[in-house]
């Protein structure tokens, strides 16, 4: 009998993830808050590159995580969960399920970027706990490869504050952050214009922060406010873009269909 074929390890996924980003493509992504792994299939089967597990806002929570990274796998979705902080209980839990990366919101400052990469890490770098029969180290079958890969899984911070983009190239310059994530309502809702993304100061800090992830080698993502402003983005130099969430997507389907039908004279 023929298997399918089995998915990479997650240091290895997120090599190949790693070398996408490097080559300039964009990888187009999603948010999963429904905390559904049926949901979570269908946006990997949708084509999409990664899946965002939202953890921060989401309706699941960390048990919820496992089947969803196992869903976008199945799919070929690489697995990214948002964590609430940089606790290291918060992080370990999700990395040991086999997530590809970690994104930390509301980084404001270098110190707090050094946190998020110490929790990503194995002492001595960082303070990650070891146990060797997770899902990650292919429960206890192959645990020191993974440990000895696990530097290729990805770190975003997410910019989401004036005092985040005052900093952002500290942030940037930390070792081991690998993206700056945008979060616009957020940001421009401590700026004091949510929603206004086309204003003046709102774009400057999106320049700004993608002007400090390239020069420090590194990538920037953002959640696009629309998906026409795609190629804007893009064009900022924006490589990690996510576009739709399971929530949202539902919601808006729901309420056009019924609104349709309902419009419907008989």
């Amino acid at each position: 009998m023929t298997r399918l074929p089995k998915a990479p390890p997650p240091q290895d996924a997120a090599a190949l993830f790693r070398e996408q980003l490097a080559h300039g493509e964009a990888a187009l992504g999603c948010f999963l808050s429904l905390g559904s792994p049926a949901t979570a299939e269908l946006m990997a089967n949708a084509g999409y590159d990664w899946g965002l597990i939202d953890l921060e806002h989401g309706a699941g929570d960390e048990g919820d995580a496992l089947p969803q990274i196992q869903a976008l796998a199945a799919g070929g979705t690489f697995a990214i969960v948002r964590v609430e902080s940089t606790a290291r209980q918060r992080v370990h839990r999700v990395l040991d399920f086999g997530a590809h990366g970690i994104m930390f919101p509301r980084i404001d400052s270098a110190q707090e970027a050094k946190a998020a990469v110490a929790a990503m890490r194995y002492p001595p770098a960082g303070v990650r706990g070891v146990a060797f029969s997770n899902r990650a180290g292919g429960y206890g079958s192959n645990f020191r490869p993974y440990m000895a890969g696990s530097g290729a899984l990805v770190t975003i911070v997410q910019i989401e504050s004036p005092a985040a983009v005052e900093n952002v190239e500290a942030i940037a310059a930390v070792d081991g952050v690998d993206v700056l994530f945008v979060g616009p309502s957020d940001l421009s809702h401590a700026m004091g214009m949510l929603g206004n993304f086309e204003h003046p100061d709102f774009v400057a800090a999106i320049q700004r922060t993608a002007a400090a992830a390239s020069s420090h080698g590194k990538q920037c993502g953002i959640l696009l406010p629309t998906p026409k402003d795609f190629k804007k983005y893009y064009d900022f130099g924006y490589r990690l873009i996510a576009s739709g969430s399971d929530a949202v997507l539902l919601n808006n389907a729901a309420r056009s269909l019924v609104e349709g039908i309902r419009s419907v004279t008989l």
